[in-house]
């Protein structure tokens, strides 16, 4: 940045170009000298005129002051008149005064042809008696040096012009001078112009062997390696380009390879899985032999660690799929940790642990049932991984106008190596058998944290965690603060009298195109008390129905099936009951399905039909089958 307090001159420098910088390098010291020779030469000559004409004067004075004595002695006027006459005709006389020894001016002549002259010399000189050389008068003499003062202007005028035509001869030269001096570089700043510009073909030619031709043939060389440079830098950027295409296409199609895996997962192997399930619970009923309840607990035990695990690759699909979109509201927090004590203030009591809720009166937007699962899993992990003392949820208000949701525990911390990982895919943290409660067969994939920092990444925050092994370890998001709102409660209506709360006598369709499904579902809703009815596609469905005198009170359906989809069977079902838009679905509707896709959920009227994902325990269909029968009913 230039100085703005640099002197004039060096702005007006810095404004100038190469050219005129070497004309007036060329010019200044030639043009004052000449000035100051010029001034010079005229001073000391004037001087001298002047000096000449004191000269003239003295011996013109002198020699009149010799010529006049005898007449002045002798009083004859008419002598003096003549010797004055004689003498203001020489040349540069103006004018002769002879006065006598009382001042008396005798004789005065004046040259008429001589003009007044201010600057013109007068000289006085005493007359002498030539006899006994007393003073007998006096002769004044005026001498004019107008006419030299002319001759020397003239001269000066003259030389003025020679030196203006000395000037502009030296400029001119100057000029063409510097210009030829200046072209290379000139040249040059263009080649570097255009190099800049992207013109990788630039050369200057080489105009002599001066210096500037050791710069031009620098330059040259430089921009041949440069280009050399470029084209291997393209070749290079080429490559890797296309490399990085391939990585990329491969890290494309391990991302569809693991999606459809998951996706594979979440629907083909939790067929099986669900099947496994509903056969395990069934074994249980009606039997009372130790032996056998005890082998049938460690098959629900490990049907319940396959579930967990299920679990966690389901949350994973339906996270990647999008199937889980994030439904802002206003938000007050204690109900959410309200919510999250109730889940887990009876695990922590079984372990001996404290599981401290601070309340607050903070409100958040975010999705309600996401943040609570953001912290149903942090607790989760806190409890397992916490063998003394406790975990605290609590809330703070930042300064940015953000609340910050914290989970502390006094567990045995994260070393600072698994920090940097602790929320990637399928990563645990192994410290050996006492980093943790034992779960029995029940073991995570590490998914937990990697679905918390994906249901974070919807909400519009990150989720961040500090530890101190041997301390303990705090999870900590931020979300955006607002003014504190009304709850939008949605209560659900009382069943009325004479509405059964439990699922005996309730006639069931169930539609699935698996058999092991349907035979497992029937034996299992058949032990519940219901009248059950399967089939595997419409028509079936269709016939089941028949033999009914009334609509079934609840349809079971999976969403996929080998023609259609459970929607077009329940479809078929409302016109074959005659439901006309806007009237109450005739039966309650469940959709049981493994698929997370969202092509395949956004279909679904959420209002009249509740979704499962398989597989399903019979607790949890049971619930749902019981707040579906109420909700339908209370819509009738």
């Amino acid at each position: 940045m230039r100085d703005v307090s640099a002197p004039w001159l060096e702005k007006v420098w810095r404004r100038t170009s190469l050219v005129q910088r070497l004309t007036c390098v060329a010019l200044v010291p030639t043009a004052i000298s000449a000035i100051l020779l010029v001034t010079l030469l005229t001073r000391h000559q004037m001087d001298t005129l002047h000096e000449m004409g004191r000269s003239t004067a003295d011996a013109i004075a002198q020699q009149a002051a010799t010529v006049s004595g005898e007449a002045l002695r002798t009083g004859e006027r008419r002598e003096i008149g003549r010797i004055a006459q004689s003498i203001v005709q020489l040349p540069q006389v103006s004018r002769v005064r002879i006065s006598d020894r009382d001042g008396e001016i005798i004789a005065d002549r004046v040259n008429g042809s001589i003009g007044s002259d201010d600057d013109g010399l007068t000289v006085a000189r005493e007359v002498l008696d030539p006899a006994s050389h007393r003073v007998v008068g006096s002769v004044t003499v005026d001498v004019s040096v107008e006419d030299a003062v002319a001759a020397q202007r003239a001269s000066v005028h003259n030389a003025l012009v020679w030196l203006a035509l000395s000037l502009l001869i030296a400029v001119t030269i100057g000029w063409s001078t510097a210009r030829w001096l200046s072209a290379p570089l000139r040249n040059l700043a263009i080649a570097v112009r255009q190099l800049g510009l992207g013109d990788r073909t630039v050369v200057v030619p080489v105009t002599d062997d001066t210096e500037i031709g050791d710069l031009q043939r620098g330059f040259n060389g430089a921009a041949s390696k440069l280009l050399h440079a470029q084209i291997g830098m393209e070749r290079e950027i080429a490559t890797a380009t296309e490399e990085l295409a391939r990585k990329n296409a491969a890290l494309e199609a391990a991302s569809v390879a693991k999606a459809r895996f998951l996706a594979a997962a979440s629907h083909d192997l939790r067929q099986p899985l669900y099947a496994l399930t509903l056969f395990s619970s069934g074994l249980a009923v009606d039997e009372y032999d130790p032996v056998r309840l005890n082998r049938i607990a460690h098959i629900q035990e490990c049907v319940e660690s396959l579930d967990h695990l299920f679990g966690e690759l389901l949350d994973l699909s339906r996270l990647e799929t999008g199937a889980m979109p994030a439904i802002i509201r206003d938000v007050p927090l204690d109900e959410v940790f309200e919510e999250v004590s109730v889940n887990f203030r009876m695990v922590a009591e079984q372990h001996d642990l404290r599981l401290v809720v601070r309340t607050t009166g903070l409100w958040v937007r975010t999705d309600r049932t996401m943040l609570a699962r953001i912290l149903n899993n942090l607790v989760s992990n806190a409890l397992r991984y916490t063998r003394c003392g406790g975990v605290l949820v609590g809330a703070r208000r930042r300064l940015d106008g953000g609340v910050r949701v914290d989970v502390w525990d006094t567990g045995l911390g994260i070393g600072p190596d698994h920090l940097q990982h602790i929320f990637d895919e399928f990563y645990r943290v192994e410290s050996g058998p006492e980093a943790g409660r034992p779960e029995g067969t029940r073991r995570g994939l590490g998914l937990g944290l990697s679905t918390v920092q994906r249901l974070a990444g919807l909400l519009g925050t990150r989720a961040s965690v500090r530890s101190m092994p041997g301390k303990g370890t705090v999870f900590s998001i931020t979300l955006p603060e607002i003014q504190p709102g009304t709850v939008e409660a949605t209560t659900v209506a009382a069943p009325e009298p004479g509405i059964p709360r439990d699922i005996v006598g309730m006639r069931v369709l169930v539609i699935d195109d698996e058999p092991s499904i349907l035979a497992g579902i029937s034996y299992l809703l058949g032990s519940w008390g219901c009248e059950v009815m399967t089939a595997e596609d419409a028509q079936q469905a269709m016939e089941a129905v028949h033999q009914w005198m009334q609509p079934p009170d609840i349809v079971i359906s999976d969403l996929r099936l080998r023609e259609g989809t459970g929607l077009d069977v329940i479809a078929l079902l409302d016109r074959y009951y005659r439901r006309r838009p806007g009237d109450p679905p005739p039966f309650a509707r469940v959709l049981i399905t493994g698929e997370t896709r969202g092509e395949f959920l956004r279909n679904i009227d959420q209002q009249t039909t509740q979704v499962l994902f398989k597989p399903v325990s019979p607790e949890r269909l049971h619930e749902v089958m019981v707040s579906a029968w109420t909700v339908h009913h209370a819509a009738v």
